[in-house]
């Protein structure tokens, strides 16, 4: 039998270049790979359906929402080794970008389109898959231009931490050796250890001070509380992270849940604030630290994503007027006078991509004027100018929060979108049941955007770090966004007549309950809560001028405190083990080493959530109820701290190369 040779990515795939310096990746840029084949496109299109249908099944019914492209990435793996394909990891790359399509359009059709149903209103099912088609191919044209930026320009400034994770697995599968060892034990453990939590809960996700008596007193009068979830994969994705980031991000965790949840029950703990008109009836000081969090907190997150977005792409203006000026120099250049780049260099042309951006938002616009979504031609000029501004402006800033820390920040900017929308749309006269009708269409039309080009930047680092022909990525990745689309919305088609979205057995939808909670008083006379959009508006422009990065900073405000607390722990131990030897190869490998362990906690938490999400769906109980209840929060922090020492430990083993 062929013994593999050991694959790895070169030391300097994940550190900013020095001076001079060039990164080389694994597949040659002078060499031409057998990348799209039937093969690829075959499995990558029935990669794209499985995992569509299984993300909106969950998604709506379990109300888990999960990344695919880890899980996809181990199958491809697994299928090009069994079936011994030559060229493997170039045709993996091509199956992975195109079928790692479901989790961004699930993401972007659920968050949404069940709102309608869930507001009593009807929609047809090419409306669906309208909406969520052409917002995946707007993200995909829009954020093109943009991939030189981030994949080359910004190389090792960010860490990509999904990006990180699903190449290893990748590179580590396809070459066999120590590095593939490292990854399968600890995504076995990773794995083992996410599903006997969410299987078994032989002890607790989440780690309170609510734990303790003392601590529950605190939460209950000065609404003060500390959370951590004890997962492998969040962990991991902390270490990847690293400790810059995840310190900032947790920064911004602590300031709400410290500060300002506490300083409102504080000043208006005895009063009812009801922002958006939704007949809120509790006081702030009759609700828990978590609500006044979702109810309030959270929208000062919102308003500092979008703040934070809005001067990034104010500082990326040179680049955003780069990809205008390459679009005007091609439309003037001569047939034939293009200079020839490198295979690993060659985007989809930007003549190409301007026409495909026309095509596309006249397609919407007559999706809008002539498909049952706005009343005349006016309001769909105006719905058309809604997608186009926001989605284009907010395409950035969903590849930044990828970049970043690998969650997409799109349930909060698409609750802005609907927010503005809404607002819009009701001073041109949209109202009732057609002016939500809409806006949630509209709304749907940028989440998917959105959410695609978050999704699809990943993709494109991949393909950066490994080798692989971005101009085919950019041209088949819309063949995956076709496919999802159709499946997600036929699925979602499907569940309403069998379970509905309303009443008793009813769909769980979180995230569409919360657009259409929102919506609902926009169209009946409520409001929208600037003053906490403006505070977090502030808070960003203060931080910018504090030369703090904000846009991370916003993200803690936005995202749970118990998935930030690990992640500064995940790039803690990052820290630890790269600094303890005074040899700089020997720190390297120690890093490397634990990227490696900390991928295969990700993947092997992502593919484990996917086999406990099944088991719930179908009614396997074998949850520990009173056991978890009893001690579950007690007896979790002794598997994670095991978990943290078998890292460290693991990595430190580590001898340099």
């Amino acid at each position: 039998m062929e013994q593999r040779k050991p694959l790895s990515l070169p030391e300097n795939a994940q550190r900013p270049l020095k001076e001079g310096e060039e990164y080389k990746p694994l597949l040659s840029p002078q060499k031409n790979y057998a990348e799209v084949t039937p093969y690829s496109v075959t499995v990558g299109v029935l990669m794209a359906i499985l995992f569509s249908a299984a993300a909106a099944y969950l998604g709506l019914k379990v109300g888990q929402v999960f990344e695919a492209a880890i899980p996809i990435a181990i199958i491809a793996v697994g299928m090009t080794s069994a079936l011994r394909k030559k060229d493997g990891l170039a045709q993996n790359v091509i199956i992975q970008s195109i079928g790692g399509c479901s989790g961004s359009v699930v993401a972007g059709a659920i968050f949404t389109l069940p709102a309608i149903y869930i507001l009593g209103i009807e929609v047809n099912y090419w409306q669906m898959v309208l909406s969520s088609l052409l917002g995946g191919i707007l993200g995909i044209l829009f954020l093109i231009p943009f991939r030189k930026y981030f994949v080359k320009e910004m190389h090792g400034k960010y860490p990509f931490p999904e990006a990180t994770a699903t190449t290893q697995v990748l590179v580590s599968g396809e070459g066999g050796g120590d590095s593939a060892k490292t990854l399968i034990a600890a995504g076995a453990i990773g794995g083992l250890y996410d599903f006997v939590i969410a299987t078994f809960g032989a002890w607790a996700e989440t780690v309170s001070t609510t734990v303790m008596g003392w601590g529950a007193a605190i939460a209950d009068k000065a609404k003060l509380v500390l959370k951590m979830n004890t997962g492998a994969a969040v962990l991991g994705l902390g270490y990847i992270v690293g400790l810059k980031y995840s310190f900032i991000i947790c920064c911004g965790s602590l300031l709400v849940w410290l500060v300002i949840i506490p300083l409102m029950n504080l000043i208006w703990g005895g009063s009812v604030i009801d922002l958006m008109g939704t007949g809120v009836a509790q006081t702030i000081s009759e609700m828990s630290p978590e609500q006044i969090f979702k109810d309030y907190a959270r929208h000062i997150g919102i308003g500092g994503i979008a703040t934070a977005g809005v001067i990034g792409i104010i500082k990326s203006f040179g680049v955003i007027k780069s990809a205008a000026s390459l679009a005007v120099n091609e439309f003037r250049r001569a047939p034939g006078a293009a200079k020839a780049e490198a295979r690993t260099e060659e985007d989809v042309p930007m003549k190409t991509i301007v026409w495909g951006i026309v095509i596309a938002l006249l397609l919407i616009f007559a999706f809008f004027a002539f498909g049952g979504v706005v009343d005349n031609i006016w309001q769909a000029l105006v719905g058309l100018l809604i997608v186009a501004v926001i989605s284009f402006l907010f395409t950035t800033v969903a590849a930044n929060a990828i970049a970043i820390v690998g969650s997409n920040p799109v349930s909060g900017m698409t609750l802005m979108t609907l927010i503005i929308a809404s607002l819009i749309l009701v001073a041109v006269g949209l109202k009732g049941n057609a002016g939500m009708v809409a806006a949630l269409v509209i709304g749907g039309v940028v989440c998917t955007a959105l959410s695609v080009a978050g999704s699809f930047i990943t993709d494109l680092k991949i393909g950066y770090w490994i080798g692989s022909s971005p101009k085919k990525q950019e041209g088949w990745k819309i063949l995956g966004v076709g496919v999802s689309a159709l499946t997600v919305c036929a699925v979602m088609l499907v569940l309403d007549k069998t379970y509905g979205f309303t009443g008793d057995g009813a769909l769980v939808a979180p995230q569409a309950n919360a657009m259409a909670a929102v919506i609902q008083p926009m169209f009946s006379g409520g409001g929208a809560p600037w003053l906490l959009y403006g505070i977090g508006a502030l808070i960003a422009i203060v931080l910018n001028f504090c030369k703090v990065p904000a846009l991370p900073f916003a993200l803690g405000m936005f995202i749970p405190i118990d998935l930030n607390l690990p992640l500064v722990v995940g790039g803690a131990i990052s820290w630890f083990v790269s600094t303890r030897s005074k040899d700089a190869a020997l720190n390297a490998a120690r890093q490397e080493k634990g990227t490696l362990i900390a991928s295969g906690f990700i993947a092997g938490g992502a593919l484990m959530g996917v086999v406990s999400a099944i088991l719930k769906f179908a009614n396997v109980d074998l949850f520990l109820t009173e056991w978890n209840a009893a001690w579950g929060e007690a007896v979790a922090i002794v598997p994670f701290l095991a978990l943290v020492a078998y890292t460290v430990y693991a990595s430190m083993k580590s001898s340099k190369q």
